[in-house]
């Protein structure tokens, strides 16, 4: 594996700090950028203005963002000897969903912490926990220190009993998790040098973090998803770490125009965002964060912030399962 630096694409150049361990790799690499011209043309862009890197094609149990974080933050729980992975989320957490498939991938126990109680029937990311052989251990109404607590305590009981887990962090975002998709932001400039615009859904930050170690600041547009408060400080925290420079606070784009009443809702803006990539590309995205990433990027469209002739990527960061774990999708679907 070549060393990890900033220097290819547009992005900063600095060198960042490389692991003493190399990731792992349980993805498929690199993920396809497909052109969406009848999605372009509907938003308000030119044809050949609006691509979809498909991180949702990344492969095991359903793909999603998720495995490129989890290449560094699992690699770096095996090189001190874990055999158990222990992580926090919501109770349709794509990345509690991933790390159980590569727990089952190689052959770690894995125990979810996540927010809320059991639910009388499992759908979407559940269903799948428990088919990769997840144990689930439901907070209760917990925030994401709450869940974090938690995830400790039940640690430490594992390490009594003899195991030695290691606590991934929530959404598997963390300045090691971020190295994921500084490699992506290289990935994307690869196969088109020319994007000027890299939008993506905002959680737990780790993604765009690296997104703008890679691109720069002022390419990269998070739309904030609700997932947890003080996002920006985080995502700027992240990218500081990989690039030795950071970026100032002012020049990161964030749109908050999407959270709506909160994580877990649906919003009008993203239910008609769903419906628009389905029926222009046949591309389906997930309530919570492509959704809102397409529905922000319509918004930056239209008061001007993305203009026609500027290239444009949408980062399509899965949750497919989600989206069949959601309550309010089928009346927004039929409705």
């Amino acid at each position: 594996m070549q060393s990890s630096t900033t220097g290819s694409g547009p992005g900063h150049g600095v060198p960042a700090p490389v692991p003493s361990f190399p990731p792992l790799r349980l993805g498929t690499w690199p993920t396809p950028l497909e052109p969406a011209p009848r999605l372009a043309e509907a938003l308000g862009l030119r044809g050949d203005d609006l691509w979809i890197k498909r991180d949702d094609l990344t492969g095991l149990a359903g793909g999603g963002n998720k495995i490129r974080k989890l290449e560094w933050t699992v690699a770096g729980a095996l090189a001190e000897g874990a055999d158990t992975l222990v992580t926090t989320g919501a109770a349709q957490s794509n990345h509690a969903r991933l790390t159980a498939a590569v727990g089952a991938r190689l052959g770690l126990d894995v125990v979810l912490v996540l927010a809320g109680e059991a639910p009388a029937a499992l759908s979407g990311n559940l269903l799948l926990d428990g088919l990769l052989g997840a144990r689930l251990v439901w907070a209760g109404d917990a925030d994401a220190e709450s869940l974090d607590a938690r995830a400790r305590e039940t640690a430490a009981e594992l390490r009594r009993a003899g195991a030695n887990p290691a606590v991934i962090p929530f959404g598997g975002s963390s300045v090691l998790g971020a190295r994921g998709y500084l490699e992506a932001g290289r990935e994307i400039f690869q196969q088109c040098p020319v994007v000027r615009h890299i939008v993506v859904a905002l959680g737990s930050g780790g993604t765009m973090a690296g997104l703008v170690a890679a691109a720069g600041a002022r390419r990269v547009l998070g739309v904030d998803t609700g997932a947890r408060p003080g996002v920006r400080t985080v995502v700027r925290t992240y990218a500081a770490a990989l690039t030795e420079d950071p970026p100032p606070a002012e020049d990161l784009r964030v749109r908050t125009d999407q959270v709506g009443a909160g994580y877990a809702t649906l919003t009008s803006e993203t239910a008609e965002a769903l419906s628009l990539a389905a029926r222009c590309e046949g591309v389906v995205l997930d309530p919570v964060y492509t959704g809102r990433a397409l529905a922000g990027l319509r918004a930056a469209v239209r008061d001007g912030e993305i203009r026609p002739g500027e290239t444009t990527v949408l980062m399509h960061t899965g949750g497919l399962p989600g989206f069949f774990g959601h309550p309010d999708v089928p009346a927004a679907v039929f409705g």
